[in-house]
């Protein structure tokens, strides 16, 4: 246990732990503009819980997880569908109540999926045709919509460039990857046919959005204070500034401060710099997922570490591309530095997952590793003998 614990890479840690203390120093900016709250304690706790199941992922051989990780994407799925016969609140079915605690199958679903995924794709070679593309299209589409019809717009947008990051690190040819990829360009009436009303208006707001003038009503508000907020902030931050540039309360006015817009506070607060101190932490940790991914010997191990990279950066992108008016507003946390107990535990556990990754780089049997593979009609990353 105690060589185990030598063995993490404590970089790794330290680069998650500064997010989190970001995201707490964006919990107390919200309390100073919107009042005090409970949240940040409650924050507090979640790190408390969340941290050593972090830690305790990182002791358990991540290999043991392969033959848990197709029954636990059907458990989710159970769960997903089940979601959706809970009681609404605030118009959508997310979560099923627990007491204690309101539970969100959608965050646990995201990494039984990764699981499930890499498990299939670790020994076959089929996925090498176009036609063997079709099992992992399906097991990404019936999550995805499941997740859609909540609706969870954010958490739904996460699935296709996990599965598009995993298939091309299995070694899919990339004409195919092409070809599937136009077939789903051609269904994409169908999927805006599945989005709520309220979900169509925020992807509609994107293309629609002024800056300037009176906030709008409707879905445009949220987005129209979000820049607003960063831009009051000013370059450096507000922590500079010995007066606010505006007394007026509404100016100020931002629904899930706490939550889904956490940057907003953090670049109002600490400006520019903090949010390229932000985001360049969630590089770090991209970079050396990848790196762990590339030093890993063993499928399995690989696959799962790509889908978690993948998965990580496109959630920072969508949330943070959200605030700035590049992306819909979704309802998708900014992982590890949101308020959030259920995004906050399974983000930390699959933190933990990819930490465990690179601590066993090598087979524990003998195994013929992944070598690179290039040709005329694809490049990926292809298994010469499986275990």
């Amino acid at each position: 246990m105690l060589n185990r614990l030598q063995q993490i890479p404590w970089g790794f840690v330290v680069t998650c732990a500064a997010i989190t203390i970001i995201g707490l120093c964006g919990l107390v900016r919200a309390d100073q503009l919107y009042g005090a709250s409970r949240l940040f304690e409650r924050q507090v706790v979640w790190l408390l819980l969340s941290w050593p199941a972090m830690l305790l992922v990182t002791q358990i051989p991540y290999r043991s997880l392969r033959s848990f990780s197709m029954p636990f994407y059907l458990v989710c799925l159970a769960l997903l569908v089940l979601t959706l016969f809970m009681p609404p609140v605030n118009g959508s079915r997310r979560w099923i109540p627990l007491g204690l605690f309101d539970f969100q199958p959608s965050e646990p679903a995201r990494l039984a999926f990764i699981l499930a995924l890499a498990f299939f794709l670790m020994h076959r070679e089929n996925y090498r045709s176009l036609a063997g593309l079709l099992p992992p299209l399906i097991m990404t589409v019936v999550p995805l919509l499941l997740v859609l019809k909540e609706p969870d717009l954010g958490t739904a947008m996460l699935f296709l460039p996990v599965m598009y990051a995993m298939i091309i690190a299995a070694g899919a040819r990339m004409k195919h990857i092409i070809a599937i990829s136009l077939a789903g360009l051609a269904l994409v009436p169908v999927l805006w046919w599945q989005m709520s009303a309220e979900q169509r208006s925020r992807v509609v707001t994107v293309f629609t959005q002024r800056d300037g003038g009176p906030a709008p009503s409707g879905d445009g508000f949220h987005l129209h204070q979000s820049k607003q907020v960063l831009a009051l902030g000013g370059a450096w931050g507000s922590i500079w500034q010995a007066e606010p540039l505006t007394d007026d309360p509404a100016a100020w006015q931002l629904p899930a401060a706490r939550t889904d817009f956490i940057f907003c506070m953090i670049g109002e607060r600490y400006g520019i710099p903090g949010c390229i101190l932000l985001l360049s932490l969630y590089s770090i940790l991209v970079v050396r997922g990848l790196l762990a991914a590339m030093r890993t010997r063993e499928p399995f191990g690989r696959l799962v570490a790509v889908g978690i990279v993948a998965m990580l950066a496109t959630q920072v992108v969508i949330n943070t591309g959200m605030t700035v008016g590049l992306m819909p507003i979704t309802g998708i946390t900014l992982p590890l530095c949101s308020y959030g107990g259920s995004s906050l535990l399974s983000t930390s556990i699959a933190m933990g997952l990819l930490i465990n990754i690179s601590m066993r780089p090598g087979y524990e049997v003998t195994g013929e590793p992944f070598v690179r593979r290039m040709s005329d009609s694809g490049f990926g990353l292809k298994q010469q003998n499986s275990l």
